[in-house]
């Protein structure tokens, strides 16, 4: 008996011309079945749901079928589709929406509004952004319209390359502006595709995870400013204002018009996992793009609102993510909704990890309070699919709720360690009383995860919020002016210091000592405990002229330049043998913290052996580590130089020079393997604002 033969053995229903049956309610979204597609959406208070069904790219609706009273189990709508798009099985060109109606009694959370058709949830693509910066039609019945992805990609022997925490690289890039400059010279800029072909660099980099700014579906459109210099408007170029979560973005791939956005991602994935490089993502499940009282109803707010944000006593929505609303990520049906869409990331597209945005809110009850044992947290630590994937909390958020150090990880959270990043900045710039707390960073933050080892501290300097390294060294101030709020957005607590002139400059001694410093920042977090994170960028010496949040910055301010200039081509040399470095030697990347169990020890030293200097004043540490071998290295944030006695090496060996950031190129780092003998073994002069490296064999 044949499919169909079997389907016309049971009896159906028609509704809006298609034979209809009641469907499953698992899993929700749109799935395909035998000779059709079964629908399921969720809604605890709708009265009625209508599928709403589209030709590719019409204005209005090929059908709207009612989901009959019977249909519905629970509080979940579900139906099975037969014959559609005259009996394709799995046509993904199909395009789809709901329509729900129920109370609009705000006060009370319910939004309902059955003249709008939204986007399924569940959405595996998204439809209407399909190439990036064309303007959206507000006016289009459903403008993100929902579609089916083919089950049909070939992974190969893909697997995940389980690279231990400890010993990763990672490199915070953002697919578009990666390479979209002309300079980037790839056969298509700004995608997915785009990125691919820069594989070759990140290996050569020696970074082993790239970790990407939000690719699920958003839309770059969704800003009202201007560039008040040009009049031009200004986009979402971020993309922290999620759409679609199940969907990769389509404006970022090459073939997005041709709805082939998922197969070029995987693609993308594929290959940088053939080189050695895994995949984190960072995700936005804090907020949507639905805003607050006054923004679009997209898909969340019409289905069943008070169950998908946090709501005041008067039906208002809380605003702990500083964006208009705040996803209810405790609820139970929300709950699943995240697990899923990372289950469905992490299955389909063989993604490594997340970075979880304002992390802090997930560990928020749906009044706001702080939940002490909080369950979503809980979950995605012990879900079985996600066993393996790394999990990092950007662990704090807009309403003020800082959690590093005390965020709940279940034995398997990372962090953002912002403390580093303070600390870092403010030992470059030779802020006082700082050599203590640099001690306690560069070791994995003992203080903040003790018991949880050094890969709890994601360690950085910069991150696309905030200055790139060269403008941390360049500007004292922000310089937002071009982003049309008055330069009143961005942080003003930078930790920054131009070096002695604000901006670009001719000097050459302000030059040399940017150069210094942001080897000096490389080299402090490249020889920490812990997980590094580099800006991508960073390497090259890439400018923002100053604008420390880029977010709507859609151009030549935000796109990688790679275009060769001395100052790019002496810093990526110089980190390219530091993260070499760091690779060949293990002591670096320990995962327990220095002393008792570890295999390794520290020792603290200042222009004298064994004596360091922790008064407020000191502006010099050394760390000297000790394991299967030993790495000495002195920061000085002095604007004096100092002569160091250097503690006597392991019996056998002696100090060879690794790196010193007051040199002059080629001299300033040396390969593993090819580093020269110290001529004073006991000793070294140390230059003002710089950092020594030494390695004993």
């Amino acid at each position: 008996m044949s499919v169909t033969e079997r389907i016309d053995a049971y009896p159906t229903r028609t509704i809006g011309g298609y034979g209809v049956r009641a469907g499953r309610p698992l899993p929700f979204g749109a799935t395909p079945v035998p000779a059709g597609v079964n629908f399921s959406v969720y809604s605890e208070k709708a009265t009625r749901m209508w599928l709403v069904l589209f030709e590719p790219g019409a204005e209005q609706p090929l059908a709207e079928l009612e989901f009959p009273a019977a249909f519905r189990i629970g509080s979940v709508f579900a139906m099975t589709v037969f014959g559609l798009d005259g009996g394709s099985l799995d046509d993904e060109r199909l395009e789809y929406g709901f329509r729900a109606e129920g109370p609009f009694d705000p006060e009370h959370g319910d939004r309902f509004d059955a003249t709008r058709v939204l986007s399924d949830p569940y959405a595996r693509m998204i439809s209407g952004r399909d190439v990036w910066g064309t303007e959206p039609d507000r006016d289009r019945p459903c403008p993100y319209r929902s579609r089916l992805v083919p089950d049909d990609f070939d992974w190969g022997d893909d697997a995940p390359l389980r690279i231990p925490t400890e010993d990763l690289v990672v490199y915070e890039l953002h697919v578009r502006g990666f390479t979209r400059h002309p300079s980037a010279q790839v056969s298509a800029p700004g995608t997915y595709a785009g990125l691919r072909e820069k594989i070759p660099y990140l290996k050569e980099l020696g970074v082993n995870c790239v970790e990407l700014m939000p690719v699920f579906e958003f839309d770059e459109h969704d800003n009202p400013r201007s560039d008040p210099g040009t009049g031009e408007p200004l986009l979402d170029y971020w993309g922290y204002n999620t759409v679609g979560f199940f969907a990769p973005k389509a404006g970022y791939a090459a073939t997005g018009r041709f709805g082939m956005q998922a197969d070029e991602f995987k693609t993308m994935v594929k290959e940088l996992h053939a080189a050695g490089i895994e995949v984190v993502l960072d995700v936005v499940f804090n907020h949507t793009a639905e805003g607050n009282e006054q923004g679009p109803t997209i898909s969340f707010r019409g289905l069943d609102n008070a169950t998908y944000y946090m709501l005041t006593p008067a039906g208002d929505y809380y605003n702990f993510s500083g964006t208009g609303n705040t996803v209810n990520c405790n609820h139970p049906v929300v709950r699943d909704f995240i697990l899923n869409c990372l289950r469905h990331w992490v299955s389909e597209y063989h993604i490594d990890g997340f970075r979880f945005d304002l992390a802090a809110i997930l560990d928020r009850a749906p009044d706001g309070t702080p939940l002490a044992n909080p369950p979503l947290l809980e979950q995605l630590a012990h879900d079985p699919v996600l066993r393996h994937c790394k999990l990092i909390a950007e662990a704090w958020d807009a309403a003020g709720l800082y959690e590093v150090g005390s965020f709940p990880d279940y034995g398997r959270w990372a962090e953002w360690n912002g403390q580093y990043r303070d600390t870092v900045r403010r030992f470059l710039k030779g802020d006082p009383g700082t050599a203590g707390e640099l001690a306690t960073r560069v070791v994995g933050s003992p203080d903040l995860y003790t018991g949880r080892g050094t890969a709890a501290s994601v360690n950085f300097v910069t991150a696309h919020d905030g200055f790139t390294l060269h403008d941390l060294v360049s500007y004292n101030d922000k310089h937002n002016e071009a982003n049309g709020e008055g330069n009143a957005d961005g942080a003003n607590d930078n930790n920054s210091w131009n070096c002695g002139a604000e901006g670009p400059t001719e000097d050459p001694e302000i030059q040399r000592l940017r150069m210094r410093q942001m080897k000096n920042a490389m080299a402090i977090l490249l020889t920490s405990q812990g997980v590094p994170m580099l800006l991508a960028g960073d390497e090259l010496a890439r400018t923002q002229a100053g604008n420390n949040n880029t977010y709507c910055q859609d151009n030549e301010l935000s796109w990688q330049d790679w275009s060769p200039h001395e100052t790019g081509e002496e810093l990526y040399r110089f980190v390219r043998s530091l993260i070499a470095f760091r690779h060949a030697h293990p002591l670096l990347r320990g995962a327990d913290h220095p002393g008792v169990c570890s295999g390794s020890d520290v020792s603290w030293h200042g222009t004298r052996a064994w004596e360091p200097d922790w008064s407020a004043d000191s502006r010099l540490l050394a760390v000297l580590r000790t394991g299967d071998e030993q790495i000495y290295v002195a920061m000085n944030s002095h604007w004096e130089p100092h002569d160091l006695e250097l503690p006597t090496p392991q019996s056998g060996t002696d100090w060879y020079l690794v790196a010193d950031t007051a040199a002059e190129p080629p001299y300033d780092i040396h390969q593993p393997g090819a580093e020269p003998p110290l001529t004073d073994p006991g000793h070294y002069r140390i230059a003002p604002r710089s950092t020594v490296i030494l390695l004993a064999r």
